[in-house]
C-alpha cells in the first residue's frame, strides 16, 4: 500500500530515475546552499549588489600526512562559469598544478552577487577532482615505473564514473576500466576477468579454467590474455594451469586474493614469479589488485608489473578547498581593498615558484618574489588568467597533456 511519503517521493522523482542533478540545474545555481540565495536577496535589498570583490579557493590544511595535493577540476569549473554566462573575471593554477598549504589555486573577481551561489558547486568540483587526482598521483609516485590501472568505477555513483575516471588518469593513472569513462578520454577500457566468469563455468561445466579457454576464443586478438588466478586453487597452482592451458597466449596473471584469505601478498608473488622462472615464462605479467594503497604498492613495486587499484583512489581523503574573499573593490578610492575574515591572509596573491626545487613564494600579486632558484633560473608565476569578464583568454590543455604536467611535477616531490 502507497503511503503519503512514497506517493510525494514518486511525484517529485517522477521526471528522473536517479537522484542526481541535471546539467541545466548545476548552470542555474540550483545545486547550491541555501544561505547564499539569501545572502543575494539580503544584499539586493540592502543596495549592496556592485559590490565587487576578489574571492580566493585556497587550502589550509592538507590532509594528514600530504605534503601536496594536485589541483583538478580547473575545466569543468571554467564549463560552469562560461555556460552561466557569469560576468566575472578568473584566475587560476593550470590544472594539473601541484599545490602546498596555504596557496590561492583559483580567484573569481567580479560582483559577488553574481556568482554567490556558484561557491557551492564550485568547491564541489574542485575538491572532489583534486582529492582523486592527488591521490591517484600518490599510487603513481610510489608505483615509480609500473603500470597503475585504475579499477574503482564500482565505489561510486555511476553518475560521476567518468569524472572519477578523468581525475584518476590526469593524476597519474595509466588507463582506466570503465566503458564510458575511457570513452570520454579518448581511451580504450582496460580490464581482465570477474571472478564471476569462473564460478560459472565451474558450476555449469565442472572445470573453472575452461573460462580462460573461452576468454581466448571469444574475444579478438587486441584483447590481452590476462586471467585471475585465484578462484578456487593456490595461485600459483592456478598460474600453472594458466600457462599450460594457454600457452603462448598468456600475457598476465591477475591476483585478486582478499584481505581475509591473502596473507603475505609479497610471498604469494614470489611464489608466482618462481614458478613462472622455473617453466620459462618470464614473460608473463603479474597483476595485483585488491585493497592496494601507497604502502603495500611499495612493499610489492619490485615484484609485480600491473597494479589495479580502484576504492582508495575512488574514496581518497578529503583535499579541503575553501573559499574566502581577500579584496573588495572602493568605489570612492577606486582602490583594492585587502580585507578576509580573522585567520585569512588577505590580498590579492600570486605563487612563484622554482621549478626544478618545487619551492613556492606567496607574494602580494603585483609584488616580485625574494626567493632566488638554485639553477640561477628566475621563479615562475603560476597564477594565469583564464577568464575575463565572462570570456575565455586562454586555451586549455587536453587531458593527456595535463597528465604530463602531473608526472613531470612528480619527479620533483616525494611522498
Amino acid at each position: 500500500m502507497r503511503t503519503a511519503a512514497s506517493a510525494d517521493l514518486v511525484r517529485r522523482m517522477e521526471d528522473r530515475i536517479f537522484h542526481i542533478a541535471r546539467e541545466e540545474e548545476i548552470v542555474k545555481g540550483e545545486v547550491t546552499d541555501v544561505y547564499f540565495i539569501r545572502t543575494v536577496e539580503v544584499l539586493k535589498a540592502a543596495g549592496l549588489d556592485n559590490v565587487r570583490v576578489r574571492a580566493e579557493f585556497h587550502v589550509a590544511s592538507l590532509p594528514r600526512g600530504y605534503r601536496w595535493a594536485v589541483y583538478a577540476g580547473l575545466r569543468e569549473v571554467l564549463n560552469l562559469v562560461l555556460r552561466a554566462g557569469l560576468r566575472v573575471s578568473v584566475y587560476s593554477l593550470p590544472e594539473g598544478t601541484i599545490f602546498f598549504e596555504d596557496e590561492p589555486l583559483l580567484v573569481i573577481e567580479g560582483r559577488y552577487v553574481d556568482f554567490a551561489v556558484y561557491e557551492t558547486p564550485i568547491l564541489g568540483i574542485l575538491r572532489h577532482y583534486t582529492s582523486v587526482a592527488t591521490k591517484a598521483a600518490r599510487i603513481r609516485k610510489a608505483a615509480g615505473d609500473r603500470t597503475v590501472l585504475f579499477f574503482g568505477a564500482r565505489a561510486v555513483h555511476p553518475a560521476i564514473q567518468p569524472m572519477v575516471d578523468r581525475a584518476a588518469y590526469i593524476g597519474g593513472c595509466d588507463a582506466v576500466a570503465n566503458v564510458l569513462g575511457a570513452r570520454l578520454l579518448g581511451k580504450e577500457p582496460v580490464g581482465t576477468m570477474p571472478h564471476a566468469l569462473m564460478i560459472i563455468f565451474r558450476q555449469a561445466v565442472g572445470d573453472h579454467t575452461l573460462a580462460w579457454a573461452w576468454f581466448d576464443r571469444a574475444l579478438p586478438d587486441a584483447v590481452p590474455r590476462i586471467v585471475l588466478v585465484d578462484t578456487f586453487y593456490d595461485e600459483r597452482e592456478e598460474t600453472y594451469l594458466a600457462v599450460r592451458l594457454l600457452k603462448e597466449k598468456l600475457r598476465g596473471v591477475r591476483l585478486d586474493t582478499p584481505g581475509s584469505r591473502r596473507g603475505n601478498m609479497r610471498k604469494i608473488v614470489k611464489e608466482v614469479k618462481w614458478l613462472l622462472k622455473l617453466i620459462n615464462r618470464e614473460d608473463v605479467k603479474i597483476v595485483v589488485s585488491g585493497g592496494l594503497d601507497e604502502e603495500s604498492i611499495r612493499e610489492l613495486r619490485e615484484l609485480v608489473d600491473v597494479f589495479g587499484v580502484g576504492t582508495t583512489i575512488a574514496f581518497p581523503p578529503s583535499v579541503d578547498i575553501s573559499m574566502d574573499i581577500v579584496e573588495i573593490y572602493d568605489d570612492a578610492s577606486g582602490t583594492w581593498v585587502p580585507i578576509t575574515k580573522r585567520g585569512k591572509l588577505p590580498g590579492f596573491k600570486q605563487v612563484y615558484r622554482c621549478i626544478e626545487e618545487m619551492k613556492d613564494e606567496v607574494v602580494p600579486y603585483h609584488d616580485k618574489p625574494t626567493m632566488r632558484c638554485r639553477d640561477g633560473r628566475e621563479p615562475v608565476p603560476l597564477l594565469e588568467k583564464y577568464v575575463e569578464d565572462g570570456k575565455l583568454v586562454r586555451d586549455l590543455p587536453s587531458d593527456d597533456d595535463v597528465r604530463r604536467y602531473v608526472l613531470e611535477q612528480l619527479k620533483n616531490v616525494d611522498l
